[in-house]
């Protein structure tokens, strides 16, 4: 009897545990204790960015050389690419997908539609469905972005097809942003990085 008693308790403590919310692993950290790499990093990312430190950038500064890097490379790939902002933020909602980055895709999915990205586009790739209808440019670009993702390698048609409407620095330029967003957001699931007070969670988890 003694040994069902605490076998219920363990199951029960585990599925309260699973139903906790996530707890910030790495949330801000206070002004006092910031190395002077660290407040030198914050200082350069304000200056840069006209805005607080937030988002991924609150665990990166762990590591000030790493967010500083970032925030540079960041700068070019979100604000300055040869990608137009409609397809820029189509590849950063592709990322945020394939990650269930809950904190990317309730940035940017509202950045999207403001971009032109179509509504029923957007409702596709948060249900990790392909949409059903796209523009040619968006077509080759959702194909390069796919082929990589899950093949790890880009084939001939997809390639050609992608350079054609994007050009051969649009496609490096979309490659970047997908390999740029992949990596904030795997820093922000390691770090559990809490949404912003007023946000919830809008990715349901992908199968498995």
């Amino acid at each position: 009897m003694r040994l069902l008693t605490l076998a219920c308790f363990v199951v029960v403590g585990c599925a309260a545990a699973r139903r906790a919310p996530a707890q910030d692993r790495m949330p801000p950290i206070p002004a006092d204790k910031l190395t002077q790499a660290q407040r030198t990093a914050v200082s350069e990312f304000e200056a840069a960015r006209s805005a607080a430190l937030s988002g991924p950038f609150v665990p990166l500064l762990r590591s000030p050389e790493v967010m500083s890097r970032a925030r540079a490379m960041g700068d070019y790939l979100r604000f300055k690419s040869t990608l137009p902002p409609r397809l820029s933020e189509f590849t950063i909602l592709l990322a945020a997908r394939r990650w269930t980055q809950q904190y990317e895709w309730n940035v940017h999915e509202p950045l999207a539609r403001k971009a032109g990205l179509r509504p029923d586009i957007i409702t596709a790739v948060a249900e990790g469905r392909r949409p059903a209808t796209m523009s040619d440019d968006e077509e080759a670009l959702y194909g390069l972005i796919e082929a990589v993702q899950a093949n790890r390698g880009v084939d001939d048609a997809t390639y050609a097809r992608a350079v054609s409407r994007l050009g051969e620095p649009g496609v490096i330029d979309a490659i970047g942003i997908t390999g740029y967003y992949s990596m904030l957001a795997m820093v922000m699931n390691t770090a559990r990085t809490a949404l912003p007070e007023g946000m919830r969670p809008l990715l349901a988890p992908l199968p498995q």
